[in-house]
């Protein structure tokens, strides 16, 4: 065991839960928080995490989330923000409050929950990962417009805390993955639908494939970790050559 602590937003499924397996294997204790207790329980069943049931963009709730990480472990060294939402929408159909809740969700809850975390992450020179989306890089088809500048905004945010808390020895990143095999993605519509999606998906890529959960989480974990200690502001782009394409 290292003592060292994480806490992980959307750890029950996908890119979450294969960070925290992996902190897990490293010998890290890990907080998991999500919306739906189920896929936490299984998860935590499976890593031996703890799990939180919230909602961190409702007030008063990231605060609950770091009290009950200090409640258990007594401290806090890294905090991942990897909790998202995805929503297709054009200008012409968006929904107002669709727009506000993917800022709720992927600008407003990180926050949130850095700034609860803040004195604890002073305290151990800690570091923090957000989870944003190679889509936030360039316009990627239609439809994807709001989630892409949700996700541009917590690049932002990402590079601007890097700076603003340096001072006091807090790391910050990003990982931006590309088109990721995730539940996300399969339940984004009927089995056809998602079959063809994710094959056209792929063929875009130069490595012509979908990225793996693990595969992204090996990175935040890279991050995370205190061997990474000269690293800050970075955005570093895990997406099969998306970037390039």
């Amino acid at each position: 065991m290292t003592g060292k602590v994480v806490l992980i937003t959307g750890g029950g499924s996908g890119i979450g839960q294969a960070a925290a397996d992996l902190f897990t294997e490293r010998g890290w204790r890990v907080m998991i928080g999500g919306r739906r207790e189920a896929p936490l329980a299984e998860a935590a069943a499976h890593n031996g995490a703890n799990y939180f049931v919230g909602d961190i963009s409702e007030p008063g709730q990231a605060k609950a989330l770091v009290e009950r990480t200090i409640a258990v472990f007594g401290r806090l060294d890294a905090v991942v923000n990897n909790a998202g939402l995805l929503a297709v929408a054009t200008l012409e159909d968006a929904d107002p409050d669709d727009v506000a809740g993917l800022f709720r969700t992927n600008v407003l809850a990180p926050t949130q929950l850095v700034r609860a975390a803040l004195p604890y992450l002073k305290a151990a020179g800690g570091s923090v990962v957000n989870v944003t989306s190679a889509v936030a890089q360039r316009p990627h088809g239609k439809g994807a417009a709001f989630y892409g500048a949700s996700k541009a905004a917590l690049d932002y945010l990402s590079k601007s805390w890097a700076a603003e808390l340096a001072g006091d020895k807090i790391r910050v990143n990003a990982v931006a993955p590309g088109p990721t095999d995730t539940p996300i993605q399969n339940n984004a519509g009927s089995p056809e639908g998602v079959a063809l999606s994710k094959k056209i998906q792929a063929e875009r890529l130069p490595l012509k494939r979908m990225g793996e959960p693990g595969e992204v989480a090996r990175w935040i974990y890279l991050l995370a970790e205190p061997a990474s200690n000269w690293v800050t502001g970075q955005i570093v782009a895990v997406d099969g050559g998306m970037a390039v394409a």
